[in-house]
């Protein structure tokens, strides 16, 4: 059953496929990264596209890859197998570094739609299941880091989504009741998140998950968060 729609008081965003378009900016890293941890060898090429469920004819990750909604963590140890080693510090280094260099693609123009929002007032928040650090250097790279009041990846000590901890962390860090914040996202993992964490969930459509996946879990599913303005005048 879903929530009935109250005043907001916070909006808590994923971050890739939300901020960012997924297959925009993620898509066209995995094929660099697989080319470059590959190193010609075909067979390690596709055993990494195969880890990943990337479809490298379409250049396109599949609906069920880990690297959708996955803690990091998981997305490393899925390449460390590919790549036949046990060191999975050092392939979580090498795919860090790569992911602060990937090529962003925000979703809409990012900066004054966080000021408009911040402007009514609004306390705003990133929970993604990449790592804090890599949050940080893309919303730096995007020029909006300042307008979030909240960041937090699945390392930095509240959990990873859809457990509900990091979003009852932003809620609490701010005073916030949960219930006057929604919970915006593209998966299924931050939708199930924040119904957990008793907070408004708001789908979008710019991650992998298309509006019937993510329909039953939403209060409300939008085109992008550009609608987000719209949605909160109505």
């Amino acid at each position: 059953m879903k929530k009935p729609v109250t005043k907001l008081d916070g909006l808590l965003f994923d971050k890739d496929g939300t901020l960012f378009d997924f297959h925009a900016t993620w898509s066209a890293w995995a094929k660099g990264l697989i080319v470059t941890l590959a190193e010609g060898r075909p067979g390690v090429a596709e055993a990494l596209a195969a880890a990943l469920e990337f479809d490298l004819e379409a250049e396109r990750f599949r609906p069920g890859s880990p690297a959708i909604a996955s803690p990091n963590r998981e997305v490393v140890a899925c390449v460390a197998g590919a790549l036949g080693t046990a060191d999975v510090d050092a392939v979580e280094a090498v795919l860090d570094y790569h992911a602060r260099h990937a090529p962003l693609s925000p979703a809409v123009p990012l900066a004054p739609l966080l000021e408009g929002l911040r402007a009514q007032g609004l306390i705003l928040g990133v929970m993604t299941n990449d790592s804090e650090s890599t949050a940080h250097a893309h919303l730096e790279a995007a020029g909006v880091a300042a307008l979030f009041d909240f960041v937090a990846g699945y390392e930095s000590g509240y959990g990873a989504k859809p457990e509900p901890g990091p979003l009852l962390a932003f809620a609490q860090a701010h005073g916030l009741r949960p219930g006057r914040v929604a919970m915006v996202g593209d998966s299924t993992h931050d939708l199930l998140a924040g119904w957990a964490a008793g907070m408004q969930t708001l789908a979008v459509l710019t991650g992998a998950a298309g509006a019937g996946e993510l329909a039953p879990f939403a209060d409300h599913v939008l085109a992008h968060i550009g609608e987000i303005p719209a949605w909160l005048a109505a």
